[in-house]
């Protein structure tokens, strides 16, 4: 491997050694090259200041240059001088890349003390981003074996966390043999797997590879850094291990903050905060970043120094152009949807997975792309962030709407993929034991609204007893947004299924219905924990009417289940929410009961029929137990709205069948007609209002005249204020003998 020469004999200023890298004059602009007319325009006392540091870190790093032998920090006072001057410019400003060659080299070459090593690696801080010929050459470093364990250890965190600042990754790609080499060293290993795991690619899979991390793993045990790194061999090729790996997440690498992240942060915001002039290389970044401490930093593309320099000298030409056609297309040139389409077999997902939540572009290229390793680096990512970093103990109000804003995050990108995070999944199962039920209440119950079906049977106990004990406890608002959130997860299982029931051809058909079982367990599990957490709650609420509401708006997506969804399945709601809202007094909610019991109806009987068909063979089939049930609710209603008898012919165990002698009791004069259409306590103010219209001079209100011919009247006036699914009710489950018919026929049984 070839090495830089050192310049030790050459007085002469440092030399930019690759085209694509911005140089030192540029550097002390802030990363742009400004003409000289702009260059006079911005000269100020600042720039003076800046031209002072950039001497005396010329000065520095031509120092570090020239070292041939050991110097004690002790008793150099210039050794002493320079490190301090490299150590507060990178702080404040950062190194420019022409400063990594010299200070990486003097720190592996092992001619200094550790202390001074320590201290020079901790200040390689990038001002715009990282020559790869710097690390090919530290990496030679480590071949020759010059520096200690402890500088080898602290490169490896180094490399890891700058990994997305190097302007090119080709030759360090090219390195991926040698770095293999290092998975010897125990005390590196865990170190050197995360930097495979950053650089793995499907031709880097190799028997013999497979084979030397099987015999690591049966010397050092299951270790989660070489388990990292055989899940990601076996995703690319599954037919060189056999052996079965634990498919829960695992925190698979350390996510300690690493002493640069605090820096590069601060760097950052100094260098936006002190620019007048646009820094597209400003860090690697591209536009402003938030100033946020964790959640937001690695949400971005990070920008390399390459891909802005092709597009300033070449700006004129296209992307395809610019790269040939076996170089993989810089994802943070990715700009327009015709670009995706032009490169989609030439992109390659940053490292830093977490910045394609926030990149519609790349999570279209998820869509499409059949790279399981991209959900494996996701779901690694985001494990470890929201395993590690994530507490319900949040002291600082700032960190904790940062928090919100990742959950945000992550909520949009499985909107967008129509696809929950199993990371997400597991956060859940975590944390809502632990959860109040107040902080990030709309995002957590967003997160909730994704959980895959395919895990829920066997896990709903993790969520439904958590928030089971959250509902009962919290306030009426909390419990309508539960019941919106298990809606919409009930709308993203149907959603799902149909998708998959039309993609697959006829032949897959038979396969398809061997998980059909599990699909309608799944679904009817979470409807009956709906419905009995519903009857209780009415029952602690005292059937308020905005419950009530976001209960029959869930129902309202379960009674069309067969029909809309294609799902053979369909439950019916329990008493305790039926009967509440057959005798609610709001309109809204009767007239959508009406409207739930009318889709029932065309359901059921487009099931009946299906079962009666010869031409059609069906594997599932309702039980008579449902439609028992319907008809019960159906006579209940009927008796209710239309031949007023209520009391008489509800048959329900639960349901509000009284003997004559009690009602009596009562002293209610015609109980019988209590809850028809006319006296109902939800209809009665439309009747009022009738009885105005059609006899305005009488003030007694006397409801017994709304019969017979007014009867039919009165219908067509509700039907005119809006109550379509009271008109669909009564249209389909009720036999008129004639539309000018005075008599009060009974309903239509299914």
């Amino acid at each position: 491997m070839q090495r830089r020469q050192s310049s030790k004999h050459s007085k002469q200023p440092l030399q930019v050694h690759h085209s694509n890298q911005t140089d030192l004059s540029a550097w002390r602009k802030g990363g742009t090259v400004d003409t000289e007319e702009s260059v006079r325009n911005h000269q100020s006392l600042s720039d003076q200041k800046n031209d002072n540091e950039q001497d005396s870190l010329e000065q520095a790093l031509s120092y570090f240059e020239k070292i041939q032998d050991r110097v004690s920090l002790k008793k150099s006072a210039v050794l002493q001088k320079h490190l301090s001057t490299v150590e507060s410019i990178a702080l404040k400003r950062g190194l420019p890349p022409e400063g990594f060659d010299v200070l990486l080299d003097v720190a592996l070459s092992g001619k200094l003390a550790d202390t001074v090593n320590t201290r020079l690696l901790k200040s390689l801080i990038p001002a715009s981003a990282i020559p790869e010929s710097s690390v090919v050459s530290s990496v030679s470093w480590l071949c020759v074996s010059k520096c200690s364990s402890n500088i080898q250890l602290l490169f490896l965190r180094w490399l890891i966390t700058m990994f997305d600042f190097i302007d090119h990754k080709e030759q360090v790609h090219a390195l991926y043999g040698i770095f293999f080499s290092f998975l010897n060293n125990e005390k590196l290993c865990p170190y050197i797997c995360h930097v495979l795991y950053l650089l793995t690619r499907q031709e880097n899979v190799k028997p013999f590879r497979v084979r030397r991390l099987l015999d690591l793993q049966s010397k050092m045990g299951m270790q989660p850094h070489l388990q990292a790194l055989l899940s990601l061999y076996k995703l690319f090729c599954p037919e060189l291990i056999s052996i079965s790996l634990p498919q829960k997440m695992k925190a698979y690498f350390k996510n300690a903050d690493s002493p640069w992240k605090a820096a590069i942060s601060a760097v950052r915001r100094r260098n936006q905060a002190n620019s007048t002039v646009p820094q597209p290389l400003l860090l690697g970044i591209a536009q402003p970043l938030s100033r946020k401490r964790k959640w937001n930093t690695q949400l971005i593309v990070p920008a390399s120094s390459a891909s802005t320099q092709n597009s300033a000298v070449g700006g004129k030409r296209s992307g395809v152009d610019s790269f040939g056609a076996n170089r993989s297309f810089p994802v943070e040139q990715l700009r327009t949807f015709p670009q995706l389409l032009q490169n989609i077999h030439r992109l390659e997902f940053p490292s830093q997975m977490g910045s394609v939540l926030t990149n519609p572009l790349l999570l279209h290229y998820m869509n499409c792309s059949k790279d399981a390793s991209v959900y494996l680096r996701l779901y690694y990512w985001m494990g470890q962030t929201l395993q590690q970093e994530c507490t319900w103990c949040v002291v600082d109000n700032n960190q904790h709407e940062e928090f919100k804003g990742f959950l945000e995050t992550a909520y949009k990108a499985e909107c967008f993929l129509q696809e929950g995070f199993l990371s997400c999944e597991e956060f859940l199962y975590r944390s809502l034991p632990l959860w109040d039920g107040v902080s990030c209440r709309s995002q957590i119950l967003q997160l909730v609204s994704w959980i895959p079906l395919s895990t829920f049977c066997e896990t709903k106990s993790q969520l439904c007893d958590p928030l089971a004990q959250l509902f009962f406890t919290s306030s009426l608002y909390f419990k309508c947004s539960v019941l919106e959130s298990l809606k919409e997860l009930l709308q993203n299982w149907l959603n799902w299924h149909v998708v998959q029931l039309d993609s697959e051809p006829d032949s897959q058909l038979s396969s398809l219905n061997t998980t059909l079982s599990g699909l309608v367990n799944g679904v009817a599990e979470l409807i009956n924990f709906v419905g009995r957490i519903s009857a209780a709650a009415l029952h602690l609420e005292k059937s308020h009417t905005f419950l009530l509401y976001f209960i029959l708006d869930f129902y309202e997506t379960v009674c069309d289940i067969y029909l809309k969804y294609k799902l053979p399945l369909l439950i019916m709601p329990p008493a305790g929410v039926f009967y509440p809202a057959l005798l609610s007094m709001d309109s809204v909610n009767l007239n959508q009961l009406c409207y739930i019991m009318y889709r029932y109806r065309a359901n059921l009987i487009a099931a009946k029929e299906n079962e009666l068909s010869k031409k059609k063979t069906q594997q599932f089939k309702f039980s008579s137990q449902t439609y028992q049930e319907y008809n019960q609710y159906i006579t209940a209603m009927v008796g209710c709205l239309w031949t007023s008898n209520a009391f008489q012919k509800d048959n329900h165990p639960q349901g509000i069948c009284l003997d004559d002698e009690l009602l009596k009791k009562t002293a209610v004069q015609e109980y019988k007609n209590s809850f028809n259409i006319v006296y109902h306590p939800a209809l009665m103010c439309y009747a009022v209002d009738f009885l105005q219209q059609v006899w305005p001079d009488d003030t007694t209100f006397n409801f017994n005249l709304i019969k017979g011919k007014k009867w039919n009247w009165y219908l067509r006036y509700l039907y005119g204020q809006g109550l379509e699914g009271l008109k669909l009710f009564i249209e389909s489950s009720i036999n008129r003998v004639s539309k000018a018919s005075q008599s009060k026929p009974e309903d239509e049984k299914v």
